[in-house]
């Protein structure tokens, strides 16, 4: 378990967001990248520092990022590779939390990969695969662009252990903007209310996601319940202190089941559609769908998959559904571990937490960085994402990240039950409970 914040208490370190900006997510089997995209180019902040001689060294990442954010990433690690001399084999998984659970139990490792959040980090460090990374990196100039809090949640006992690239701000209703005025309701009913016309349905939701499928629905039911309870049950419930059988989560499931019942396809479509998709009846003649829940990378995915342009799409904040906790906000991000001593990989991972590297993504698209001398992005719908957070009056960082492996992989897969019966989900919170009860024994 992660001390000094503890993820256990990480949600309680985020709650006022100002901490998060004032100082500034798959079973398809790991398949390699075949082709590398455009060069990136660097962009404002400070540039890196001089790299060592790599020629001829090959690293090996291992991310969840496919499609256009594999190509996206690829683009910023190609400055890099062309300073060095080194080449990055970048291999993506869809099950990433499994994938790099079966590689720590076997120690045939990659030598950096993303991490599916602060509980295995924790996890994987505790069990001696993680690098800490206090040698590695300058830690004055990470600490000084990178939020303190995030900061936290990378570090084990004290020391860094994961970094943070790619922030994710959640909660956002998107829409194709030639089918919705884009006018905000003033709160969850409200949006319940709207005419789905001239679409099909009111929603799409889409859980495929491989290994972890449900994940989408994880933060359908975090973002409910922080605005349905409020933060303290939030709080609780992730440090497993409330049960799953509580009437506040049963109740942010229920609501959750309203959402399904209005959404397009119904359970078969629900449950078959991968994430990346699951936004593409926006863009279609006639609409699938008006509505989709989805964090702010999504808009890459609308123009790599649904066919839409930038000024086709927009969003707005999910709104409150209890006045009480107005302004709630979640998010996540993508952490990045170091599993190897080899010095090429050291040097690349100082590379990826630079304002430079991680600019060239920004430049792209569906990306919020955790960089906070990154301040410009290229549309206005990119600016807004990394705007919401200011917006917000509290913030909580991703519920089921910062649950044990094994709890995780319950509320994945309770979510995909869920929407296959929603009749059955008295036994469904009452395993979660089960699960609960191992899984936070055992930290």
């Amino acid at each position: 378990m992660t001390r000094g914040i503890g993820w256990r208490r990480a949600p309680a370190a985020l709650a006022v967001v100002a901490l998060l900006v004032a100082a500034c997510g798959t079973g398809a089997s790991p398949s390699p990248a075949t082709q590398a995209p455009p060069d990136g180019t660097t962009g404002p902040g400070e540039s890196m520092a001089p790299s060592d001689d790599f020629s001829g060294e090959e690293v090996t990442f291992v991310g969840s990022w496919g499609g256009s954010e594999q190509d996206s990433f690829l683009a910023m690690v190609k400055p890099w590779e062309d300073r060095t001399g080194a080449k990055v084999k970048y291999t993506g998984s869809r099950g990433l939390g499994a994938y790099l659970t079966t590689a720590v139990a076997s120690g045939t490792l990659p030598d950096l990969a993303g991490l599916p959040g602060p509980g295995e980090m924790a996890q994987f460090s505790e069990a001696g695969a993680l690098k800490p990374l206090e040698s590695v990196l300058d830690m004055e100039d990470y600490r000084a662009n990178t939020v303190g809090a995030l900061v936290d949640l990378g570090s084990v006992n004290g020391q860094v252990t994961g970094v943070w690239m790619k922030l994710s701000v959640k909660g956002f209703i998107w829409y194709n903007t030639a089918n919705y005025s884009g006018d905000r309701p003033a709160n969850w009913d409200g949006v319940m209310a709207v005419d789905p016309s001239p679409a099909d349905s009111l929603f799409c939701v889409a859980l495929e996601s491989g290994a972890d499928s449900g994940w989408p629905g994880t933060d359908w039911v975090e973002d409910i319940l922080i605005r349905q309870a409020g933060p303290d049950v939030y709080d609780s419930w992730v440090a497993g202190q409330t049960k799953w059988t509580d009437p506040a989560i049963k109740q942010a499931f229920e609501t959750f089941g309203d959402v399904l019942d209005v959404s397009f396809g119904g359970t078969a479509y629900v449950n078959s559609t991968n994430f990346g998709a699951g936004g593409n009846e926006l863009f279609t003649d006639p609409p699938g769908c008006l509505f989709h829940h989805q964090a702010s990378f999504m808009s890459d995915f609308f123009k790599s998959q649904g066919g839409a342009q930038d000024g086709d799409f927009d969003f707005f904040v999910m709104p409150e559904i209890n006045s009480q906790y107005a302004g709630a906000l979640t998010g996540g991000g993508d952490l990045v571990g170091l599993f190897s001593d080899k010095p090429a990989a050291q040097d690349l991972l100082r590379y990826l937490v630079s304002a430079e590297a991680q600019q060239i993504w920004a430049d792209r698209g569906g990306f919020v960085s955790a960089n906070t001398q990154v301040t410009t992005y290229p549309t206005a719908v990119e600016q807004k994402s990394a705007d919401a957070i200011h917006d917000a009056t509290v913030f909580r960082f991703d519920g089921g990240d910062l649950m044990p492996g094994t709890m995780k992989a319950a509320f994945f897969s309770a979510m995909v039950q869920f929407a296959e019966n929603q009749g059955n989900l008295d036994q469904i919170l009452a395993d979660l409970d089960a699960v609960q009860a191992e899984a936070y024994a055992a930290q």
